[in-house]
């Protein structure tokens, strides 16, 4: 029987939590995909030659290649390895059988169903496609539709289906042609570092600390919106995050980040100096005073405000779980 979470330990020390594959580790700590990782490095390494991914007349300037990141854009390779993605994973399966196609434990029927009322918001008495047709409508709709509305579409298909597999193959595509978004708690982020996305996949798939994971959930999406970015209250879900671990670590509801760092210095868990120095990094120390309150009357708020403060908040409240 399977292990539900991956076996492997972090560099942190702590058991890794995600959810693990059939090899009982998940895709990035599977020693079958890291090893075929490193023996492509050793090949490449051996040999010392670069192979150019340019065709000739892209050598030769004829017929440029973009190396700017696609961050308000989706080129043509980009669109259709996305799809293929889709295709390859289920739709392709499924346009070819009669019905009732499983992937990832749920049946691909319903998925059709629940795309044509649920993001497409037509009247269910008009659906009466059959499978084939199904797949045409959809692709069609993916190859004309905004680039936003690629990731709109990807995010509500990634997020029925919920599997892995599917996360880690578009996530491959993403960093292949160069996107400049990663898929990761079940939003599209500007967040690409792999580092910063395994921080981040512990943090909220932690079930020990419930209101912890669901500030930095909230967090990640106000900063991950596209349309309407809430940086401002993203920064503080994000400081919610830390002052609810606070509470948990010393019982009172209204306990302050100074509090609960005091419980770990007195248990010998932590240095006096390092306790000081949080504290003063942070300026948790009150609600009026400090970087904290310094930077939510800011003006112009940024994504990498955002983005800084979701970081170091998920790293530090990483750090104070260690502890406890």
């Amino acid at each position: 029987m399977l292990s539900a979470n991956c076996k492997a330990i972090t560099k942190s020390g702590e058991t890794c939590k995600l959810k693990a594959n059939y090899s009982g580790y998940c895709h990035i700590h599977d020693p079958e995909k890291i090893a075929e990782s490193e023996a492509k490095q050793h090949l490449l390494e051996m040999f010392a030659v670069e192979v150019s991914a340019k065709t000739f007349s892209q050598r030769r300037g004829l017929n440029p290649v973009s190396e700017i990141i696609q961050i308000d854009s989706i080129n043509h390779a980009l669109r259709n390895s996305l799809w293929n993605v889709l295709s390859a994973n289920f739709f392709l399966k499924y346009s070819k059988s009669i019905s009732n196609y499983m992937y990832s434990d749920r049946y691909v029927d319903d998925f059709i169903v629940y795309v044509w009322e649920k993001y497409f918001k037509y009247l269910l008495d008009d659906f009466s496609a059959t499978p084939r047709e199904s797949v045409n409508w959809l692709l069609e709709y993916f190859q004309n539709c905004q680039w936003y509305e690629v990731y709109d579409f990807l995010e509500f298909t990634m997020n029925y289906f919920k599997s892995p597999k599917l996360v880690e193959d578009i996530n491959s595509v993403l960093e292949r042609e160069l996107a400049g978004y990663r898929f990761v708690a079940g939003v599209f982020t500007d967040i690409t570092n792999e580092q910063e996305i395994e921080m981040l996949e512990q943090a909220v798939d932690d079930k020990s600390f419930p209101a912890v994971s669901s500030h930095l959930k909230r967090s990640l999406a106000l900063m991950s919106d596209k349309e309407n970015p809430d940086y401002r209250n993203s920064i503080k879900e994000s400081i919610s995050a830390v002052k609810s671990l606070a509470k948990a670590i010393t019982g009172k509801p209204k306990a302050t980040l100074g509090e609960a760092l005091k419980v770990l210095e007195v248990s010998n868990k932590l240095h006096p100096a390092l306790k000081n120095s949080f504290l003063n990094l942070y300026g948790y120390t009150s609600d009026e005073g400090g970087i904290r309150h310094a930077m939510l009357t800011e003006p112009d708020l940024t994504i990498a405000d955002a983005k800084y403060f979701l970081l170091s908040c998920t790293s530090f409240t990483n750090y104070l779980k260690s502890k406890i």
